[in-house]
């Protein structure tokens, strides 16, 4: 039996020298150092299999595909927000909101869009019944992008309807996460393809086995009809948005709908993304006036909400997004209500947090009451509960599953959109919000989330004590990894 203790002391060995070089090999943050170096000792063999195909950084290819993209549509959405009628209200460009507006725009790919009208959805039902009547009246080009993508009822309703529309001249295409759209198989699109219409894989979620990444998804939720009108927030296309799923019971959500220039930025977010996807030349895109219609006072949107459209994804050196977010909250001098699935902050926005309640600001935090992901609800329960101590308060939706990704401040700043607040969305994955610069929009988004509370319950100290040692033990580990998760 010597030699069976060598083997394992070589095997050891060889793992902890791995473990410290994977980790440190490459340029991440201190706490998913740790959590992940945690793994890889604790785990021999199998920790390095789970570093394989999740804790690699994207691929080089991947980012050179995706950066190469140029900004086709930016000089026409310019030109309308120049040509925008002389009665559009400027909405709230502040001094505090130019500090958010131009941040944001630090690089000119985010241009402030003045000229929209906007809707704000909280139910499933209503949210694909207008979805679907814009699509059925749509005259030349609809682009569909989801992370989610389901082959179930109300999935064949739209997949059906993109279909008809493709027959009629239509220009349809469609960008999917593989991962994400778990039973909506080649075959099942190609049923889009035989009508004329074009359907991708988002790049990196193409070939994922092979090339040994998994970790590194699309999160958006895109739809642009005819360059004017568009659809973006946290609603996917599936049986479970419309709250027909016994597992997560009612569904509770957050989308816009954008008539306006702000649908050019949103056209141009998706053209880039396939154009990163493509596999062969043919299917380029590039610019044209039917994807970029010239928007001038005669046809332009007389909305008066000011919009900016954001995006990020592990691609950018800095995660852009995350640090816009925390710049906007920090504007906060009265409030700061957020929606979210996921409450795993990194420590830069648990301080932001911290920061903005200890200043006497109105901090309040809505999570769901349910899990999707049992061990990423524990990080979030563990979370709660510290952020409960510090005086954030924390309320607990219970009408069914809360999936909203909103953020509020103070009475005139409001943001809608795909990243959770998380490691997830901060660094890994694919996302865009809609931030809007607008009162009257931000009265609606108070009173939604006023309307959330109704079904919720406040989080106390009294209720935290209670929780049991097991659970709380649980609650930690899963802390611990949580920068990984």
């Amino acid at each position: 039996m010597i030699w069976w203790h060598d083997f394992v002391r070589i095997i050891i060995i060889t793992n902890t020298i791995l473990a410290f070089y994977v980790v440190f090999h490459r340029r991440r943050s201190v706490s998913t150092t740790w959590a992940w170096l945690i793994i890889l000792l604790v785990l021999p063999v199998v920790g390095i299999t789970l570093y394989a195909f999740f804790g690699r950084g994207i691929s080089q290819e991947n980012i050179f595909a995706i950066n190469k993209q140029k900004h086709i549509g930016l000089r026409n959405v310019q030109k309308s927000i120049a040509k925008a009628p002389k009665n559009t209200s400027p909405s709230d460009t502040s001094k505090a909101g130019n500090i958010a507006i131009n941040f944001f725009n630090h690089q000119q790919e985010a241009p402030l869009t003045k000229n929209n009208q906007v809707k704000l959805y909280t139910e499933g039902e209503t949210f694909f019944h207008d979805m679907l009547k814009d699509m059925v009246r749509a005259k030349e080009i609809i682009n569909v992008e989801f992370y989610t993508f389901y082959s179930d009822n109300i999935g064949n309703r739209v997949l059906q309807l993109l279909i008809k529309k493709a027959k009629q001249g239509v220009k349809v295409r469609v960008i999917y996460d593989a991962w994400g759209s778990m039973g909506a198989t080649k075959a099942w699109f190609d049923q889009l393809r035989a009508a004329g219409g074009e359907v991708l894989p988002f790049i990196t979620s193409r070939n994922m086995i092979t090339r040994y990444r998994i970790n590194y998804h699309l999160h958006r939720k895109i739809v642009v009809i005819d360059g004017r009108i568009s659809w973006t927030g946290g609603f996917n296309i599936g049986d479970q948005y419309l709250g027909k799923k016994k597992k997560f019971g009612h569904w509770r959500d957050s989308q816009v709908r954008i008539v306006g220039s702000a649908s050019l930025l949103l056209q141009e977010r998706f053209v880039m993304d396939w154009n990163a996807s493509i596999t062969n030349n043919q299917q380029l895109i590039r610019f044209n006036s039917t994807l970029f219609p010239d928007l001038d006072e005669k046809n332009i949107h007389e909305g008066d909400v000011a919009t900016q459209i954001i995006s990020d994804g592990p691609d950018r050196y800095a995660p852009y997004m995350r640090n816009g977010m925390m710049r906007l909250m920090l504007l906060a001098r009265k409030r700061l209500w957020i929606q979210t699935p996921y409450l795993i902050p990194d420590d830069a926005v648990f301080a932001t947090w911290q920061t903005i309640a200890s200043s006497g600001v109105d901090v309040r935090i809505m999570i769901p009451c349910k899990p999707d992901h049992p061990f990423i609800y524990r990080a979030t329960q563990w979370y709660a509960n510290e952020l409960t101590r510090l005086g954030v308060k924390i309320y607990i939706y219970e009408d069914g599953f809360l999936h909203a990704k909103t953020t509020i401040v103070d009475d005139h700043f409001s943001s809608v959109g795909s990243m959770n607040q998380d490691f997830r969305s901060y660094n890994l994955n694919f996302e865009d919000n809609a931030v809007f610069y607008d009162k009257k929009f931000n009265q609606k988004m108070v009173a939604a989330f006023e309307e959330d509370m109704k079904h919720s319950h406040l989080l106390t100290k009294e209720e935290i004590k209670k929780q049991s040692r097991a659970l709380r033990t649980l609650q930690a580990f899963s802390r611990m990894l949580s920068p990984i998760l």
